[in-house]
């Protein structure tokens, strides 16, 4: 896969496991990808959060998107980095109804957004499975 490709197929599917630390204890939990771009891949999270907490304490993490009816993983590494931007959380809000009354009762503040940025990528197959990893540049 390239990059346009990659960028597209993360696009599709946009049901993720998205892996921090908490110490040296890691935590993983199921995120759905706002969008993913030439600069990074966009999340949404609450700042009462542990993850939030967790991404500023420790910004690298490891994501990880499937398609298993055609058998790709793509396994995506990279440094969270905050965005501040009304538009983009204005937007996220938009996509993502149930979002609406929690603005609407505490306001934007609470909504945060960060962009996983400096990505390498693995991409999966079972073509690949037993070939050493090649991680590529997003």
């Amino acid at each position: 896969m390239n990059r346009a490709e990659i960028i597209a197929f993360l696009n599709e599917h946009p049901l993720s496991f998205l892996a921090t630390l908490e110490g040296d204890q890691p935590r993983v939990r199921g995120m759905a990808l706002h969008k993913a771009d030439e600069n990074g891949l966009i999340y949404q999270t609450g700042d009462g959060k542990d993850l939030w907490h967790q991404v500023l304490k420790n910004p690298k993490m490891e994501i990880c998107f499937n398609d298993l009816q055609a058998g790709i993983q793509i396994r995506v590494t990279g440094i969270a980095e905050v965005v501040e931007d009304q538009g983009l959380k204005e937007e996220i809000v938009k996509t993502r109804p149930f979002l609406k009354p929690v603005v609407e009762k505490l306001g934007y503040k609470v909504i945060k957004v960060f962009r996983v940025s400096k990505c390498k990528v693995y991409v999966w197959t079972m073509e690949n499975n037993f070939a050493p990893k090649e991680w590529v540049d997003l």
